[in-house]
């Protein structure tokens, strides 16, 4: 059973962390037609219809009738904070590359992995805790050509900056608030509240007339946006019910090496070059990231390790 929910886990984590990867490309090229609450508000409406539709045929609506007035407000508050993720983020890569803005997300691994400590008593081994001290490490070196912090003076990039930790906190209030609801609803039935509740709210905020200007590409990057918000937060929230979540914010740290591939491999295509340019990538930023893969590994192993060394006991022990 342990196995399973490794491998399901790890399934559904290693999906998220992909689609994040690549959305920060698609977040950018949307900030040029349409602004960030109208193109939330367009995700959250595309995710809502295709998650009921799911949830409706598969019979788990039925899961909303236990809950009780504990459970609403958390879920309220859950979506509260993800609305403002989405918003926030997004505001942030007007002032902020993608590479840069990932660089700066990267805090919420560690909030996410602290959060699973101090709310849900998750303990982490000495070994656990070495790993994510060399994650950190990894992370600085594989951005250390953005630490560089004199081309930072300008005002805009600080606010941008401001605005991608107060998404981190966000992000991380909603993550651990999503946990705390996973034994009574199912992980896409927490989403189908959140987009709802997104749906009504950001709706005063909107700028509708922005749809009748996009064109046929502007449509492709705001449906592709729209895909991402339901494969990778479905995703996302199916991995918090089968790993802990100090394994799912290690996966996580994976996330900024994804998006810095995805942007590499735009810039080599020629594509949106007045968007896009190549990152700065050296020798430091090449050994950085095989600290964080190793990490993320080791993170992900000790358990089944910790497991198989326990039933290697208990069968000693039977046969003595």
């Amino acid at each position: 059973m342990l196995q399973n929910n490794f491998k399901l886990g790890l399934l559904f984590i290693s999906t998220a962390v992909l689609f994040w990867g690549i959305l920060p490309i698609a977040l950018t090229l949307s900030s040029s037609f349409i602004d960030p609450v109208t193109l939330t508000w367009f995700r959250f409406l595309v995710a809502f219809v295709i998650t009921f539709v799911i949830q409706h045929f598969s019979g788990h609506l039925d899961q909303f009738t236990i809950l009780k007035y504990r459970d609403w407000l958390k879920l309220f508050l859950a979506g509260v904070f993800l609305i403002l993720n989405y918003v926030s983020f997004v505001y942030a890569l007007k002032y902020l590359a993608p590479g840069v803005a990932q660089l700066n997300f990267q805090t919420a691994p560690f909030f996410l992995a602290f959060g699973g400590m101090l709310f849900f008593k998750e303990k982490l081994s000495a070994i656990q805790l070495t790993c994510f001290a060399t994650l950190a490490l990894g992370m600085l070196l594989f951005f250390n050509p953005y630490l560089n912090i004199s081309h930072s003076e300008n005002s805009e990039v600080w606010s941008g900056l401001m605005m991608i930790q107060f998404s981190v906190c966000s992000w991380t209030s909603y993550a651990l608030l999503q946990k705390s609801l996973l034994k009574k609803l199912d992980p896409n039935n927490v989403l189908l509240f959140i987009y709802g509740l997104g749906i009504l709210v950001m709706m005063v905020f909107c700028d509708f007339s922005q749809f009748g200007r996009m064109g046929i590409t502007d449509w492709w990057v705001a449906i592709f946006c729209a895909v991402n918000t339901l494969i990778a937060y479905g995703c996302f929230g199916a991995s918090m019910k089968y790993w802990p979540t100090s394994q799912v914010s290690a996966m996580l740290a994976l996330t900024p090496v994804f998006s810095f591939a995805s942007t590499a491999f735009v810039v080599s295509l020629g594509l949106w070059p007045e968007k896009f340019t190549s990152d700065n990538v050296d020798l430091l930023s090449v050994i950085g990231i095989s600290i964080i893969i190793f990490s993320v590994m080791l993170l992900q192993l000790l358990p089944a390790m910790s497991h198989r060394k326990a039933q290697l006991i208990t069968r000693k022990a039977l046969q003595s």
